[in-house]
């Protein structure tokens, strides 16, 4: 039951703070968006490939010398993620886009950025059903265009935040065994102060002001759901947005806030290799601030309206996993209980040594107040002799 009420303050809370997280894909433990507070096993190593795509149909409006026409504007996005576990409690993630859709001239841009992460979690007590950690954040702008149409805000800079992270499981032992919530809640500072967002001479004469960033742009992120595992597919649903704290000039591409809503599907069909496809579907309005070049396309909204995730994740290290039996699995696990029960009753002695050391304490306590209180009345009767 402690658990329980743990679990809902937990989503009460980061749903209170919450409003949109800015982040590519996770491609360690938890949901594509939602990170876990656990770390990978030490010495583990991770690759995700993916690649994410929107498209949507407009029509130019025709004029007295043409018919109206119509075009399709696709949103793509190719990435890879690395994530190696470096100790019980830190965990390494590496991942470059290396394909993006940027709508500027040429449409591609490849390679794009690279976002590298360390995690620092598995915090609790091993018992526990709950984890906590923190993940430090950093973009790199290894690509050369920026402020791009559907995509989140950057400028070009190299970007840092931190990410706070939560987890629960049902079953704390075998915690991707069983039904698993996490919420994360983060700050993400892009670094942009004296970046100019677009060309000048493409911007009305009124918005000149708001070409280049006079203060640094920074916003909240947040992301919360949960998984309902089971032997060959993990389901899952999550939201996911951002909240500005200061927003970017009116000629940045994506200066609003969003919210998505993902639901997600997990194939599990070897003990290193998963398959992965998800959905998400934006649940905010098409509301456009920006002005200039960057302003969305008539008939478009500014951020995708769905986008649909296909990837592939395999371990690579170690390399024993692709060896390993189901027996091997079975006594690994029992020999994990094991542990965990006599780590279970150190705790419990500890406490008990704990609490018999403050009883005597108190017992000693009583004993000096009976003392001072005899002495009291040995020289009370003292003076009444007197």
């Amino acid at each position: 039951m402690k658990s329980f009420k743990a679990m809902l303050v937990l989503a009460l809370v980061f749903f209170v703070f919450s409003s949109s997280y800015a982040i590519v894909t996770n491609g360690g433990k938890g949901l594509p968006h939602t990170k876990s507070a656990w770390v990978q096993e030490r010495g583990r190593l991770t690759f995700l490939s993916q690649t994410r795509f929107w498209g949507k149909v407009g029509q130019f409006p025709a004029s007295a010398a043409e018919l109206q026409t119509a075009y399709t504007i696709w949103d793509v996005q190719g990435l890879v993620s690395l994530n190696y576990g470096m100790g019980p409690h830190f965990e390494l993630t590496i991942t470059p886009l290396f394909y993006q859709d940027v709508h500027q001239g040429e449409s591609e841009e490849y390679p794009w950025d690279t976002f590298i992460g360390l995690k620092i979690g598995s915090f609790g007590p091993k018992a526990s059903s709950l984890t906590y950690g923190l993940e430090l954040n950093t973009r790199f702008p290894t690509g050369e265009r920026h402020n791009v149409l559907f995509e989140d805000y950057t400028a070009g800079r190299v970007e840092w935040g931190f990410t706070g992270l939560a987890s629960y499981a049902y079953d704390p032992l075998y915690p991707e065994d069983s039904f698993n919530l996490h919420a994360n809640l983060g700050y993400l500072h892009h670094n942009d102060v004296g970046q100019e967002l677009v060309p000048r001479d493409l911007v009305e004469q009124q918005y000149l002001n708001e070409v280049e960033v006079l203060h640094p742009s920074q916003e909240l992120l947040y992301a919360i759901g949960f998984t309902i595992p089971s032997e060959s597919f993990d389901y899952g649903i999550e939201m996911f947005g951002n909240a500005w704290l200061q927003k970017p000039p009116l000629t940045a591409a994506s200066r609003e806030s969003y919210l998505y809503l993902n639901a997600s599907v997990k194939y599990k069909p070897y003990r290193w290799f998963d398959f992965i496809v998800s959905g998400e579907y934006r649940l905010t309005a098409d509301k456009d601030e920006t002005v200039g070049p960057r302003a969305a396309i008539e008939g478009m909204p500014n951020y995708n309206t769905w986008r649909i995730n296909v990837g592939a994740k395999m371990t690579l290290l170690p390399t024993s996993v692709f060896r390993t039996s189901e027996r091997d699995i079975l006594m690994q696990k029992a020999q994990s209980r094991r542990e965990l029960f006599e780590q279970i009753v150190r705790e419990r002695r500890e406490t008990e040594s704990a609490e018999e050391e403050l009883e005597r304490i108190k017992e000693e306590r009583r004993k000096a107040e009976r003392e001072l209180e005899r002495l009291r009345q040995i020289l009370e009767g003292q003076n009444q002799q007197q």
